[in-house]
């Protein structure tokens, strides 16, 4: 167990790293005019594609309104695309084109461009116990929070 100034130590680096990474990846929106709060409407989209604007809005904190008016933006880009649900047509699904796709994965070869410079110079130990070390702390917050 660590002690309080470990344990807010490690708090700190890995909001500031992930903070980082983060900016980072982003970059690649300035090529695209999409904000950030787009792309975690975007990033959404991709991990549940057929997401409805209410489910969106749920995780993104917002407004049914200013949900829509993302999807809005995205939809004009051809980032997304709407569908009616073949179950339910009152149901209209937010779904991940190709062009939100490529977008997501130029992002995270950023970011993994990024990680991988700010660990080159970690030694051979540090190099084999870090995805292993973070791995686990992923697993346990996953478990802690879906408890």
């Amino acid at each position: 167990m660590y002690d309080e100034h470990e344990t807010k130590s490690i708090e700190k680096s890995l909001r500031y790293i992930a903070s980082h990474v983060r900016v980072n990846g982003r970059e690649i929106l300035k090529h695209h005019d999409i904000s950030p709060l787009q792309f975690v409407a975007l990033q959404w989209v991709g991990d549940k594609d057929g997401i409805t604007i209410g489910e969106l809005a749920n995780r993104l904190y917002l407004a049914h309104s200013t949900t829509t008016d993302i999807v809005d933006k995205l939809e004009s880009g051809n980032y997304v695309r709407r569908d009616r649900s073949d179950k339910d047509k009152r149901l209209v699904l937010v779904s991940m084109e190709d062009k939100g796709k490529e977008v997501i994965q130029q992002v995270i070869d950023k970011r993994i461009d990024y990680i991988a410079k700010i660990t080159k110079n970690l030694g051979e130990d540090e190099r084999k116990i870090l995805p292993a070390a973070l791995e686990h702390v992923l697993e346990e917050s996953e478990r802690l929070t879906y408890e």
